[in-house]
């Protein structure tokens, strides 16, 4: 062998094993970070609302009463210019939504932006947002359902956020959504929030850790490819969904899976499948049955039962905070890191 060729050969293998190196260690890093969490909420503190997503033609109501459970609780509530402008089926225009949205991030003297509804339209504004001054002085996202692109927006930037009820989820009496209440006050305030599941015979058993992340299905795979897009490996995924047909959530979660989302994740918890519509050819087995088979190649833990989303009992959960899941046939916990 010549001194050239043994060369070319030594260059070859150092190369290879340089950049296995260098994913490896990118991969921990990425595995291992922590998620900044924003300064907790405090008597005296403002919280802007904002409507980033769906028109609230004739919503006024139940904003005020958002409004009035700021105050309650001893904080400042301060509503976007825009919040009741219309277009169309938005809140506004893009530009207008994106302004409130834009003015909440910047301003100091904001502690949390609670989002008034969802509907659709957030993926319109992502790429309009501009995070430099967030950074300096970061805040919570409050929000679900459409937020969730948000939520996924922040997460990829490096915060935590709260998966929680909307201003629109006030329209009833409050005595009717007391944890759905309560537990989003502890998650804004920073009291320990921890879950016991209620069992199911769908559950699959296990045990994991790991930062939650998700959100909303739909959102979720609307996200795919693009930079919004959450990297679940290492972490536990939750989801949940309103009003679609069981193939089409086969659909999302086939289309997940052929991305990898699941290749790494530590386990699923399954939130609120709401109002699944019926279609002429039915599907032939129930909604977890469906969640199960789709993930039938994965060991991980599945928890069904999770009170999250678009039901009335909605319990708050931290984004970005890491958890201890562990999943039984007979019940499910929940616990959140302090």
């Amino acid at each position: 062998m010549s001194k050239i060729s043994l060369i070319t050969i030594l260059c070859c293998i150092l190369l290879f094993f340089g950049k296995e190196t260098i994913l490896a260690q990118e991969s921990l890093s990425k595995k291992t970070t922590t998620l900044i969490q924003p300064p907790y909420l405090n008597t005296g503190d403002t919280v802007a609302i904002v409507a980033p997503s769906g028109v609230l033609k004739n919503r006024t109501k139940e904003v005020e009463q958002a409004k009035s459970l700021l105050k309650s609780w001893g904080l400042h509530p301060v509503v976007g210019k825009h919040v009741f402008s219309t277009a169309n089926h938005f809140a506004g225009t893009d530009d207008e939504r994106c302004e409130d949205f834009q003015n909440a991030l910047d301003d100091p003297k904001i502690s949390a932006i609670w989002c008034a509804r969802g509907g659709y339209g957030t993926v319109r504004i992502l790429d309009k947002l501009d995070y430099t001054k967030f950074k300096k002085k970061p805040k919570w996202l409050i929000g679900y359902s459409d937020i969730t692109a948000l939520h996924n927006q922040f997460h990829n930037q490096g915060f935590e956020s709260i998966h929680a009820l909307m201003c629109t989820s006030l329209q009833d009496d409050l005595s009717a959504i007391q944890e759905t209440v309560s537990t989003f006050k502890d998650a804004a305030f920073g009291k320990p929030i921890s879950y016991t599941l209620k069992g199911s015979k769908y559950n699959k058993a296990g045990e994991g850790s790991g930062q939650l992340v998700g959100g909303n299905l739909t959102m979720l795979h609307t996200m795919l490819g693009s930079k919004t897009s959450i990297d679940t490996s290492e972490k536990i995924l939750f989801i949940e969904e309103i009003g679609e047909y069981k193939y089409h959530i086969d659909r999302m979660l086939q289309s997940l899976k052929r991305a990898g989302y699941f290749e790494n994740c530590k386990g699923v918890i399954v939130g609120g499948m709401s109002k699944m519509r019926k279609n002429t050819t039915l599907w032939g087995t129930s909604v977890e049955q469906l969640i199960l088979d789709a993930l039938a190649d994965y060991d991980f833990p599945i928890a069904f039962n999770m009170p999250a989303g678009h039901e009335k009992d909605n319990r708050a959960l931290i984004l970005g905070r890491t958890i201890k899941l562990e999943v039984k046939s007979d019940k499910s916990t929940v616990v959140f890191e302090d």
